[in-house]
């Protein structure tokens, strides 16, 4: 007779019958453990008012900065300041050779003298001619021709002293003087040099009051405008501010840097101790004038429809809730929130991506302390 092998079970066999077993075991307990609550970073919107400032470096400059040139041409005889001289209003700062407008200014002088000259003849042969005409010694077509010439010559005589004052007035440009009181800031030529008319021989830097002249990004324009406070800080001073106003934003973009060019103001009472060229930093908080709430960049996520959203804790229940919400222009950290947000919310500001509607969490701040909510954990009501 053929003998019988005695059928030993499979190793696969005793793993799944240790899992059916647990999962009978499982059936005859109807009630599952609730998953624990999810710590969540949480904050409170801030107001677009109090919410931190942005910050632009720029450059100490000048309210008011002259182009300084000659009205003539002429060879620079020369110069009486350099860059980094303190000037005064109608002080000499160059001069051109005034030779040839000195004879320039001669000869119209001349010219005037030969004018004057035949302006008093003519003068009087009219007289002589008009007591002729009344004797009817001569004819009235000779007087008129005697009109006439002295009408001419009176013109003349006015046309040579106007040409004799522009001689003179260019013998007197001769002499290059600063229009005000301030700071040679650059020499662009050099004793020796013959220079055109409008040639730039200095830059001069006026004393009337001093600006930090920054670049506005493209996109947060619409945030800034002109008269919104502003607080300057230079890098020499580091943790000193000093209270300014946006004076001027440009009408049109740079076309590479995409950026408006500025221009700071500084209150007249701090411009003590200013030197033209320092470094500076200015902080402008964007006035966005629709958006009274921003939350950080972390807390927006995708919302229904392609929207933004955020979520929000239900501080009855504990559980999160995804809020629909409309942005303005993205700053560096946070984003303004223009609507469907309320001011107390308990926003989520990080790991919103692991979220899901209704789960539970457990609320911290930035301190990693609780932030108690009403609602009570079922655990802890038993």
């Amino acid at each position: 007779m053929r003998r019988l092998t005695p059928i030993r079970p499979s190793r696969l066999a005793l793993p799944v019958l240790a899992v059916c077993t647990l999962i009978l075991a499982a059936c005859g307990d109807s009630t599952a453990p609730e998953p624990a609550a999810r710590p969540v970073l949480v904050v409170t919107p801030a107001s677009a008012a109090d919410s931190g400032a942005s910050a632009f470096p720029g450059e100490i400059r000048a309210r008011e900065e002259s182009a300084l040139a000659f009205q003539v041409g002429g060879q620079l005889l020369r110069r009486d300041v350099d860059a980094g001289a303190h000037v005064r209003r109608g002080q000499v700062l160059a001069e051109i050779d005034p030779g040839d407008l000195r004879l320039q200014q001669q000869s119209a002088q001349a010219q005037v003298a030969s004018a004057e000259a035949e302006y008093a003849r003519t003068r009087t042969d009219r007289a002589r001619y008009a007591a002729l005409v009344d004797q009817q010694l001569i004819s009235r077509s000779q007087m008129d021709a005697q009109d006439a010439a002295y009408t001419a010559a009176q013109a003349q005589l006015r046309a040579a002293r106007a040409q004799a004052d522009v001689a003179g007035n260019q013998a007197g440009y001769t002499q290059l003087r600063a229009p005000r009181d301030g700071v040679i800031a650059s020499r662009e030529a050099e004793a020796g040099q013959v220079v055109a008319a409008g040639q730039v021989i200095f830059m001069l830097a006026g004393d009337d009051g001093r600006e930090v002249a920054i670049a506005l990004p493209e996109s947060r324009i619409a945030g800034f405008a002109i008269g919104q406070p502003a607080e300057i800080e230079l890098w020499n001073r580091p943790g000193v501010r000093v209270p300014g106003t946006i004076r001027e934003i440009a009408a049109a973009a740079d076309p590479q840097a995409r950026t408006y060019a500025a221009r700071v103001a500084i209150a007249d009472d701090a411009v003590g101790g200013l030197e033209l060229g320092q470094s500076a930093r200015v902080y402008i908080a964007a006035a966005t004038a629709d958006a009274d709430l921003q939350v950080p960049l972390t807390a927006i996520q995708p919302g229904a429809d392609g929207g933004k959203a955020v979520w929000v804790v239900d501080r009855a229940e504990g559980i999160v809730r995804s809020v629909p919400v409309e942005t303005g222009p993205y700053g560096a950290r946070s984003v303004p929130v223009l609507s469907g947000l309320a001011a107390d919310a308990l926003v989520v500001a990080a790991g919103g991506h692991l979220l899901r509607e209704g789960q539970r969490v457990t609320p911290v701040d930035r301190e990693n302390r609780p932030v108690q909510v009403q609602a009570a954990h079922p655990a802890a009501a038993e």
